[in-house]
């Protein structure tokens, strides 16, 4: 199996170089208006939000900041297939304008932009960053009522485009990428805390740092959630390519599209370890379902299904066709491109005879061990 992937310096707000209906998936963190590291950005994009910052005028610099993205809501909705899914990550804003501190609904204003541009809003996830710490300023110490609550979530936006997307009755992609039953418990829960951000730099040699909203498992979760091997998925605010990376890891041809050219570099270096991130990955995956099967045996008693490519019980006929394909080896095309094969053939070390293996005394320390690797 192989995989395209590009990145391309482009504006967002016009994707002229992608097709209609050509996108499968889109997967990205635009950035955040009325937080201070982005309004040099927005003043760029728009007069309106830099006229509106000098003045100290919060809810109109808000406004024109999502004025200038709205246009890219409409592209989205133009590039993606019929029941295909956009997943945004965006935090609200908290920031104190003309000595006036406020809340700006980041999440609200963009819900409302991707319903006028003919998007279905689903329920979204609420992202609880473990970030802060206990100690944390509120606002008046122990004193009513000066304090505020303490904004530790983000969200991720869940859109389609129309109605749910019709398979053909064979499409084998899709059995193969179907999700443990564990899994999906989890990631279909609508409050996810077991994710931490990154620290990503801002250019290349850039001393300035940023809490990065995006790490590698929240791209590569949903993009697993929301999609097929085989598909293609869209990232229009790309950075420093953590999306382009997760959809190689997951068998997903993508395409990105950044401004700032400046995070080539850092979105090149990122793909070029993907052989080995998309592995561990990969056999994190597997061995947190071996520890599953352990735990729900002990307690439950033998499951009732037997996974065809690695020979391990699953507990629903859903996920008996479940295979992955981490990619074997990554071809530079040109210096934003890349071509990725992708191993079809099982992870020896998982295909095992899982009924012997279970009643070795020492089996879950193996499998502790395995997880530790």
């Amino acid at each position: 199996m192989k995989t395209d992937h590009q990145l391309l310096i482009s504006d967002a707000r016009q994707l002229a170089d992608i097709a209609d209906e050509h996108i499968d998936l889109i997967v990205t963190s635009p950035p955040y208006p009325m937080i201070q590291m982005w309004d040099k950005v927005f003043s760029g994009l728009s007069g309106k939000a830099a006229a509106a910052l000098k003045k100290e005028d919060g809810p109109a610099a808000f406004e024109a900041m999502h004025q200038a993205l709205d246009p890219v809501w409409n592209e989205c909705f133009r590039v993606l297939r019929p029941g295909g899914f956009a997943c945004i990550n965006i935090g609200d804003a908290t920031r104190t304008v003309n000595q006036e501190f406020s809340l700006y609904a980041n999440h609200a204003r963009i819900l409302t932009a991707a319903q006028a541009a003919g998007f279905t809003v689903l329920p979204c996830i609420l992202w609880r960053k473990q970030t802060n710490a206990p100690n944390k300023y509120m606002g008046s110490g122990m004193l009513p009522a000066g304090a505020y609550v303490t904004l530790e979530h983000e969200y991720i936006l869940i859109l389609r485009k129309g109605g749910r997307r019709i398979f053909k009755t064979d499409a084998a992609g899709r059995r193969q990428s179907a999700l443990f039953w564990e899994e999906r418990n989890l990631w279909f829960s609508d409050i996810w805390t077991d994710l931490k951000g990154d620290r990503q730099a801002l250019g290349t040699g850039a001393s300035r740092k940023r809490s990065g909203a995006f790490p590698f498992e929240l791209a590569f979760r949903l993009i697993h959630m929301y999609s097929c091997q085989g598909d293609r998925v869209l990232d229009p605010f790309a950075g420093t390519g953590t999306t382009l990376a997760a959809a190689m890891a997951g068998a997903r041809h993508s395409i990105g599209v950044e401004l700032d050219q400046s995070l080539t570099q850092e979105a090149g270096l990122r793909v070029q370890n993907i052989v080995d991130t998309a592995r561990t990955a990969t056999q994190k995956r597997l061995t947190r379902h071996l520890c599953f099967v352990m735990d729900r045996i002990k307690t439950k008693g033998p499951l009732k299904y037997i996974n065809q490519t690695y020979g391990f019980p699953v507990m629903t006929r859903q996920e008996k066709e479940l295979h992955f394909m981490p990619p074997a080896r990554i071809c530079r095309e040109t210096d934003l491109s890349w071509a990725l094969s992708h191993d079809t053939a099982p992870d020896p070390q998982f295909c095992l005879d899982w009924e012997a293996f279970f009643s070795r005394p020492d089996a879950r320390a193996r499998i502790d061990a395995l997880t530790a690797g």
